[in-house]
């Protein structure tokens, strides 16, 4: 009588049990990380390990903020600073997207445009300041305008990429279809283009504040920024610390509105971190 055959254990054969994409997030637990660095930030204060002339622990930050706001000398430097940074995250994302759908749309656009963002994202924003002096002067329009310039390169980026990232087949299957050319804009590529933006928009709400932190030392009297220029002068950390504090609150809650606004306008895709 024959011999059965032996069972041969094929790995590609297997039923694989585990999971291979990580599961969704409960809300808030992005928190989890600042958290921490809060609580050990805190702990080594408490233990003396941080001299608060060094750097002040984050309860006394949170008293002074609060006393800052109280007394009404936090809300006019903070709405400034607020003016300020949109104001240049505007004209910079409306201007990045045009750019971009120009130049990714039209080759007469990608020959005049994407070789003038290049140089501009290869030359640093401070290293424009003196120039812009010159131009502008040191107000305001100095400001934002630099704020601009940092905002447009990533949107611009970003959106560009996505738009030529488009699947070749959705091109002719609008072709087949006998779309106009507005209609391809509207139905595909800006559709297309949308994933790409939000990524864009994401790196812009953090940049616009990033770079208002630096501008706000050239003959400022307003604003977070020559609010910690200020207390630095006096040695006073709690108040820089609060500054610290103001910008990691903006820059999580602006990310956070972002991501919001991504999930519900691409709520139809199936990706992993959908």
């Amino acid at each position: 009588m024959p011999k059965p055959a032996p069972i041969v254990d094929r790995p590609a054969e297997r039923a694989w049990s585990g999971r291979l994409t990580p599961g969704r997030l409960p809300s808030g637990a992005r928190l989890l990380g600042p958290a921490l660095v809060v609580l050990v930030w805190e702990a080594a204060s408490r233990l003396g390990l941080l001299s608060p002339y060094t750097l002040t622990a984050p309860s006394t930050a949170v008293v002074t903020g609060y006393e800052l706001l109280a007394d009404g000398t936090l809300l006019p430097h903070l709405l400034a600073s607020a003016v300020r940074a949109y104001a240049g995250l505007f004209l910079g994302v409306t201007a990045g997207v045009v750019l971009a759908l120009v130049s990714g749309l039209t080759r007469s656009g990608e020959a005049l445009i994407d070789g003038v963002v290049q140089i501009k994202r290869a030359i640093p924003t401070l290293a424009l300041v003196p120039l812009v002096i010159i131009w502008l002067g040191i107000g305001e329009a100095m400001k934002i305008f630099l704020i601009f310039t940092a905002v447009l390169v990533p949107v611009y980026i970003n959106t560009h990429a996505a738009l030529r990232g488009i699947d070749i087949g959705h091109v002719e299957l609008a072709r087949t279809l006998g779309l106009t050319r507005a209609e391809f804009v509207r139905r595909v590529a800006l559709p297309g283009a949308l994933p790409g933006f939000f990524v864009s928009l994401r790196l812009a709400v953090t940049l616009c504040w990033t770079a208002l932190v630096v501008l706000e030392l050239i003959n400022t009297q307003t604003g977070i920024g020559y609010l910690m220029n200020r207390a630095r002068d006096w040695g006073q950390t709690d108040i820089i610390v609060v500054g610290i504090f103001i910008y990691a609150i903006l820059g999580l809650a602006s990310d956070a509105v972002v991501r919001l606004v991504e999930a519900r306008t691409l709520s139809y895709r199936k990706a992993l971190g959908a």
